[in-house]
């Protein structure tokens, strides 16, 4: 017999949208094919596929240990949230296809279909960090006599869902700031700051609404600014790394001595990013905005009303006039009883975004649209942020190097 060649070997998934995104949560099946592809034949020992599930976490840290000597320490921790094997093929004498105990293919294409089910229980979001990250893969091997192993892996996507429609995500966030400015012996007038949003949960693509009032009744001028942040902290022999990063802001008109400004509804859009990692025990993804005061001369007025970035978008009839935080009069800041509802995921995610998935019902369908596949689409592909590790201050926080976020105050 002329021994072949293997021309391609690689994994596929079965996927179930028209962009062929492998996407993924706890309890799904997830199935596909390894394929072989050969010239002449080849003699096969075995050929196994593996799927894994692993949060990993790891820094360095140089410490000194005297005057001329220093270490560097590793610090990483691992969690493991799946761990699956299956035999595809295993020679066999008694097949007719088996040449001295290998099971032998002939030359062509080769489909050899696996399917597990992912654990029932929670698993950590897919992330990619600074510092540590949630992978899931499927690698196969190609076990052949007197050769090295072939091997061809892939990765597929899963989102543990969080559903914002839930009282605790649907309550409004709110606070009050005031701060007086002395120079030397002379103290000017306070500077105070009152903020609200609607809610704590949103979906990627939605618009925060952001009622403010800030009065400015010192003698500088001052200027309103909002941002959203998203906190990754990694977990590893005790130890904690925090990483801040700016998603989106933006800016108000200068506020001048004796002013007042009020913020009735000012949009801040979220983009694609990974949804909130509240249940990982080494890394945790939070998020949260900040209103605040760039005083110049002067450290920030800061508000911070944490947020929830979901996977399971409002309902159309869970909106304000229906939520917890409807029920309760909506006075303050001049904030309607009954705002409008934000805006519906076909027109937050673009059209080419969008799937239509004939297996899934309806409902299921369109509330997975926007949050996943914009964080699929764009999220995952967008250059790595610029990111600081430093202490999480809203006037501390890196700008992102176009230039274009404007957070860090004057000196």
């Amino acid at each position: 017999m002329v021994l072949g060649k293997v021309k391609h070997f690689f994994v596929s998934f079965d996927c179930l949208n028209d962009s062929n995104v492998p996407v993924f949560a706890s309890g799904d099946f997830v199935s596909g094919r390894v394929v072989v592809e050969i010239t002449g034949e080849v003699r096969v020992k075995s050929l196994n596929i593996f799927a894994k599930g692993l949060a990993k976490v790891r820094w360095t840290e140089s410490r000194n240990a005297g005057s001329n000597t220093a270490y560097t320490q590793n610090f990483t921790e691992e969690v493991e949230y799946l761990n699956h094997r299956d035999v595809l093929i295993s020679h066999s004498r008694d097949d007719d296809s088996c040449d001295e105990g290998f099971s032998v293919l002939h030359s062509g294409r080769h489909e050899f279909p696996f399917s597990f089910e992912l654990p029932q229980t929670p698993l950590a979001t897919s992330f990619e960090g600074k510092h540590g990250s949630v992978r899931y893969w499927v690698k196969a091997e190609l076990h052949r006599p007197w050769l090295l192993p072939m091997k061809a892996k892939k990765e597929f996507t899963v989102f543990e869902h969080i559903d914002i429609n839930t009282p605790q995500l649907l309550s409004p966030q709110a606070g009050t700031k005031d701060k007086t400015l002395c120079c030397w012996f002379c103290t000017s007038g306070p500077i105070s700051l009152s903020a609200k949003i609607e809610r704590k949960g949103y979906t990627p693509g939605e618009s925060i609404q952001i009622f403010a009032e800030i009065e400015n009744c010192s003698s500088r001028v001052v200027v309103p600014k909002a941002a959203v942040y998203q906190t990754q902290t990694f977990f590893a022999k005790g130890k904690v790394k925090e990483i801040k990063q700016l998603v989106s802001n933006l800016r108000g008109d200068p506020l001048p001595s004796g002013k007042t400004e009020t913020w009735d509804g000012k949009m801040l859009k979220i983009p694609p990013v990974s949804p909130s990692i509240l249940d990982c025990g080494i890394i945790r993804v939070e998020y949260s905005l900040v209103v605040y005061v760039d005083i110049p001369r002067a450290v920030n007025l800061t508000l911070n009303l944490p947020l929830v970035i979901g996977t399971i978008p409002l309902h159309p009839f869970g909106s304000r006039t229906s939520s917890v935080s409807s029920q309760c009069s909506m006075g303050w800041l001049g904030l309607p009883e009954r705002p409008e509802a934000p805006p519906s995921y076909s027109e937050a995610v673009a059209d080419e975004q969008r799937q239509n998935d004939p297996d899934l019902p309806a409902g299921v369908r369109d509330e997975l649209e926007g949050a996943l596949y914009a964080y699929i689409h764009e999220f995952r592909y967008q250059p790595p942020p610029l990111y600081c590790e430093i202490d999480p201050h809203p006037e501390q926080v890196c700008v992102a190097q176009d230039g274009r976020p404007d957070i860090t105050p004057s000196r």
